[in-house]
């Protein structure tokens, strides 16, 4: 049985497969500390799992201090027949009618706590991506933010408090999603904590120009040169884009092939 959280299955529910091999998923720790509810949970369902998978070895590093178990670390696939690149970016942006002169800064994954619309998700950085959008659009009025995705009323809020231009696709699918990305000229992942994000993976494939923070596996998909450290915004002027070694690196997670460490885990936990 593979589960995709510790707090997503309760007691009774392992009791259930008492006889199977259990994987538990753990994207990201939010609080290592000693006692925490976070730990308390893994801890609690520890006896019941085989073996833990991580998409990032800064989570498989947490998690080594609360468990003896097996930890496997392999990062999610990637779809490349939903993230591709798309040539003709003028017929795009006239699609949503963006100019070619506009600077366009994009953000598709939510900013604020759980059913609390008007909190910030502060490990998703919302506030970071505001004083940098702030920051962009005083130097250069052709700035506008492109926001996909739910629960984004904090940015959208602050945005509109500051009067910084910008356009919402709430519920878009995968196709236009994946155009999002391509009239993008710069994606910005401004997470605290992360056990991905899938962001980077996808900006990788449809050729985004991405810069992030060191969280998840950006140091494994992005250049050196395109990281930025959160505690020191005055790195982010330093950062720039590498559209061919995101790709590079984000091609290697493409199915089939980023599916065949997951089947060697499971054959690995099965056999064990």
């Amino acid at each position: 049985m593979w589960i995709l959280a510790p707090w997503s299955y309760n007691s009774k529910d392992f009791r259930k497969f008492k006889n199977k091999k259990v994987v538990c998923s753990i994207y990201h720790i939010e609080n290592i500390a000693k006692n925490s509810p976070e730990i308390n949970r893994i801890k609690e369902v520890d006896k019941f799992i085989d073996a833990y998978h991580t998409i990032s070895l800064k989570t498989k590093d947490e998690l080594a201090k609360v468990t003896d178990k097996p930890i496997y670390y392999i990062p999610l696939w990637v779809n490349q027949n939903i993230w591709h690149y798309i040539k003709n970016k003028k017929d795009l942006r006239n699609k949503y009618n963006f100019d070619d002169k506009d600077f366009l800064l994009g953000s598709f994954q939510r900013d604020t706590e759980g059913n609390d619309l008007s909190s910030p998700k502060l490990i998703k950085g919302p506030d970071i991506f505001i004083e940098i959008a702030r920051s962009l659009y005083e130097t250069n009025k052709h700035v506008k933010i492109v926001l996909a995705g739910k629960r984004r009323q904090y940015v959208i809020s602050e945005l509109e408090k500051q009067n910084i231009p910008y356009e919402y696709f709430e519920m878009t699918d995968f196709e236009n999603l994946n155009e999002l990305y391509n009239i993008l000229d710069l994606y910005l992942v401004t997470s605290r904590l992360e056990g991905g994000p899938q962001a980077l993976v996808e900006c990788g494939l449809t050729k985004t120009p991405i810069i992030s923070t060191n969280v998840g596996i950006a140091d494994k998909i992005l250049s050196p040169e395109s990281i930025f450290d959160y505690k020191k915004l005055s790195t982010f002027n330093k950062a720039k884009p590498n559209v061919d070694f995101a790709f590079k690196e984000s091609s290697k997670l493409i199915i089939p092939n980023g599916m065949v460490k997951y089947i060697e885990m499971f054959e690995k936990v099965y056999e064990s």
